[in-house]
């Protein structure tokens, strides 16, 4: 089975970054946390779910434990923003090139602000979204960081 093109450019930019990934496609969808763990067969903490905000007017992604909801309070705070809001899902395509349920790590057609919640560091291995709400892949948590250039920190309820 060929890879949707939006998932052919994650494994681009991870061979980019130095990184080899391995793409699992699974057809019934992994739009939702839920439903990759389900798919994949691990903790619903494990899924590294990448959500597309805004900080006042800037774009940011916020990577977190599938079990866990960002605070937009905590991440206007680390952005210096006086708010933050989930971006539309037209943003959050033009900020990241890739829709909403799909959204990977990395990859992005420009650098964007990215905040790793610390929630993730339960597990030294995590699935991420690999472009398409049908496609995942595992990672370690700290090739995820390094590769998205993220920073650690509490975003999290």
């Amino acid at each position: 089975m060929s890879l949707p093109p939006a998932a052919v450019r994650v494994l681009a930019a991870a061979a980019a970054l130095g990184l080899q990934i391995e793409i699992h496609q699974f057809p019934d969808g992994t739009k939702t946390s839920a439903d990759a763990a389900a798919a994949v067969g691990c903790e619903l903490s494990a899924i590294a779910k990448s959500l597309v905000f805004m900080a006042d007017d800037r774009p940011v992604v916020a990577i977190l434990s599938g079990d866990r909801r960002l605070d937009p309070q905590k991440l206007a705070s680390v952005m210096g923003a006086s708010s933050a809001r989930r971006a539309s899902l037209e943003e959050a395509r033009l900020a990241t090139g890739y829709a909403a349920g799909g959204t990977p790590a990395f990859g992005y057609p420009q650098p964007l602000p990215v905040w790793v919640d610390n929630g993730l560091e339960r597990h030294e291995e995590v699935w991420s979204a690999a472009g398409t709400p049908t496609t995942v892949f595992p990672i370690q948590l700290t090739d995820l960081v390094r590769a998205s250039g993220g920073q650690l920190a509490d975003v999290s309820e």
